[in-house]
């Protein structure tokens, strides 16, 4: 899809056509296609496009990831729906069950009615929570931050209640064109603006798996995911990495901003970062420009050999950050934007705990904290469980941070414990997630019929 992305951009530029793109509906719609990118998604106006339904993809492919910021319902991995649909049909489309409708009923229509209206009722309790902190009735807190794309995000950040910017997904700036050094300091310094005095984590360009760049003439790959991407693209063109890194530099005069490496697998790779990283510092003192020369490092843990040797990296940076989304896609050998093995995606499977609880044990041990920025911390049924495993901060995408705090302030830190304990003792994900259900149902049984 990419390469059919690149082409049609390079179409329209030489001939001078434009041609009929998203950004052209004039009416609002639900849109069908085979596929879309994680950047058509992210340019996709939320007044327009009422909603989503996709022939390929899973519910954790970027693309999946990037409706759910946006608040757009979605349904990804239909096979062939983009030839069984014809333009005017009539669809109803419930995003919460991955269900399509094709010419729903009347009665049926009048039953989603019912269930949208009552939705709002919740949600509009839940907005009371706003400005309340994340805390579980007996007094634990937490920091529930929110993930940001681009620096308009921060909106929907502010207006659902969260603390600062756990992960700012920087390669959206990379979109269209190789951004300038002050092009990025001006938006990293304007979310730290923004936040403050709350953090702003920003991550460090997550390039390749699903989201290719033309102008970064990045090679094909058979697996791209396990290839040239993230940290190892950084590395290996340590320009591109230390303007990006100055930049970043050049904003943390706001004393808020944090930086993160993301699929860091060994302790090689921080070292070399935090090396070029001091080159970047070294720069920007020579000519006087100012920085905080105490800015946390961090790394994204999501591969299982970076969690196995967390003892060996923990002494070179601040914090840890779960990325849980491609941990359980690399621990359990499943292609999240595989649909024909989206069954096997189990974030509850105990390997997946264990590799958790040890990531957070180690953290702690060397007097570190601990985010998650996954998937798995914007499903509020996870959220007790992850409170029990000693995870410090959950940053969610905008939307889902009402429903995540409201799972943290109906539960009392004792039954979050109680709950880690039992996953951390059973041999399966369904039995894990069940109990997770359960105690969702006796502390806030409006988010399970929110959910349903």
């Amino acid at each position: 899809m990419d390469l059919r992305d690149i082409g049609r951009r390079m179409m329209r530029n030489l001939t001078g056509h434009s041609g009929r793109t998203l950004a052209s509906l004039t009416e609002p719609s639900v849109l069908v296609a085979r596929d879309l990118t994680p950047s058509e998604t992210a340019g996709l106006n939320k007044n327009k496009v009422l909603a989503f339904v996709t022939d390929l993809g899973s519910p954790t492919s970027h693309t999946a990831i990037m409706a759910r910021a946006l608040g757009i319902p979605a349904i990804v991995g239909m096979h062939d729906v983009s030839v069984r649909l014809n333009a005017g049909d009539p669809v109803l489309v419930d995003g919460y069950q991955g269900l399509l409708y094709l010419r729903p009923t009347r009665p049926r229509r009048v039953r989603y009615e019912r269930r949208t209206l009552a939705r709002r009722t919740i949600q509009s309790r839940l907005a009371v929570l706003r400005d309340q902190p994340a805390m579980t009735q007996d007094g634990y807190s937490l920091i529930l931050s929110g993930n940001i794309g681009l620096p308009g995000d921060v909106d929907a950040v502010l207006a659902n209640g969260a603390t600062g910017i756990g992960l700012f997904r920087t390669e959206y700036l990379y979109l269209n064109k190789l951004p300038t050094e002050e092009e990025q300091a001006a938006a990293y310094a304007e979310v730290a603006r923004r936040v403050a005095p709350a953090a702003a984590i920003i991550r460090t360009m997550d390039i390749g798996g699903d989201k290719f760049l033309s102008h970064l003439k990045m090679p094909q790959q058979v697996n791209p995911f396990m290839g040239w991407r993230a940290i190892r693209f950084c590395l290996a063109q340590p320009e591109i990495f230390k303007t990006q890194l100055r930049a970043i530099l050049r904003a943390s005069v706001h004393r808020n901003i944090k930086i993160m490496y993301p699929m860091v697998s060994n302790v090689k790779e921080v070292v070399a970062a935090n090396l070029l990283l001091a080159e970047a510092q070294a720069e920007l003192a020579q000519h006087g420009v100012p920085f905080d020369p105490d800015i946390e490092v961090g790394v994204m843990i999501e591969v299982p050999s970076a969690a196995l040797t967390a003892d060996l990296i923990a002494p070179h940076i601040k914090f840890f950050s779960l990325g849980t989304n491609d941990l359980v896609q690399y621990t359990l050998a499943v292609d999240r934007v595989n649909e024909l093995v989206a069954g096997l995606y189990e974030p509850t499977n105990p390997a997946i705990i264990k590799l958790i609880k040890h990531t957070v044990d180690v953290g702690h041990e060397h007097g570190l904290w601990i985010g998650l920025c996954g998937e798995m911390g914007g499903n509020p049924l996870l959220a007790p469980l992850l409170i029990g495993l000693g995870v410090d901060e959950f940053s969610v995408n905008p939307p889902a941070v009402p429903l995540v705090k409201d799972a943290i302030r109906s539960v009392r830190f004792a039954q979050a414990e109680e709950l880690a304990q039992a996953a951390l003792r059973s041999g399966s994900a369904g039995e894990i997630m069940d109990a997770c259900r359960r105690l969702c149902g006796q502390t806030a049984p409006e988010i399970l019929e929110l959910m349903e």
